[in-house]
């Protein structure tokens, strides 16, 4: 890349790369990916940065879809088990990763998690990735679809300086938008980012707290059930 780029970097030592350095998880993806279609599991990798609300709209999506569907979910942090405590006590069959100081979850912490998990007999399995919104989107899970929840409180530009998240969601979530008659935010603005920054822009606004827009998210995610 040195070489590339001419930073002149004198310390640069040439590397043969004989294997992609993910091949080990993306071997563990698509093998994870093969069992949620074999076993008709609807898999959404749901990602976002902290506090971006995406543990209310799982809640919201529990409560919605009580009596019709069974759901599960895995929720990445790095230090408790708060979210997946609120996600089971919302009704979602859940589980906590702990990760220590690793900012994502990857195919093999999933893989080892659905060990302990009924998932064959779920109809929707979420995967609540780390706060972040760089590392979660290299990493495949074997998810069929990536959704990424932005917060109106984070501000317009989020689009355009994380651009490899949201050019690798499927669906955009535009949070807390019931806070928005109290904030300075030009919502046009971040919609406009995110068609430059997406192949196939798709944005549902959504609140955790009012439910406004839930019932959309909840026809996106029966729509793509196998």
């Amino acid at each position: 890349m040195c070489e590339d780029c001419g930073c002149g970097d004198s310390e640069l030592v040439p590397v043969e790369i004989h294997e992609h350095v993910l091949s080990d998880n993306n071997s563990r993806a698509q093998h994870l990916r093969e069992h949620f279609v074999e076993a008709k599991v609807l898999a959404i990798n749901l990602m976002g940065s902290p506090g971006a609300g995406k543990t209310a709209v799982l809640e919201q999506t529990a409560r919605a879809f009580a009596g019709k569907y069974k759901l599960g979910a895995v929720s990445g942090d790095l230090a408790t088990d708060r979210d997946a405590r609120r996600l089971a006590a919302a009704g979602i069959d859940a589980r906590a990763i702990t990760t220590g100081s690793a900012c994502h979850l990857d195919a093999r912490m999933v893989h080892d998690a659905l060990h302990h998990m009924p998932w064959r007999d779920m109809d929707m399995f979420f995967i609540e990735n780390v706060g972040n919104l760089v590392c979660p989107a290299v990493y495949d899970l074997g998810q069929a679809a990536n959704v990424v929840a932005l917060s109106v409180t984070e501000g317009e530009d989020k689009p355009i300086k994380y651009p490899v998240m949201f050019h690798k969601a499927d669906l955009v979530l535009l949070t807390k938008v019931d806070l928005l008659p109290h904030l300075e935010v030009d919502v046009s603005a971040i919609r406009d980012g995110l068609a430059r920054v997406m192949p196939d822009p798709k944005v549902i606004a959504v609140s955790g707290k009012t439910g406004q827009g839930i019932g959309e998210w909840l026809a996106w995610l029966e729509a793509r059930r196998p």
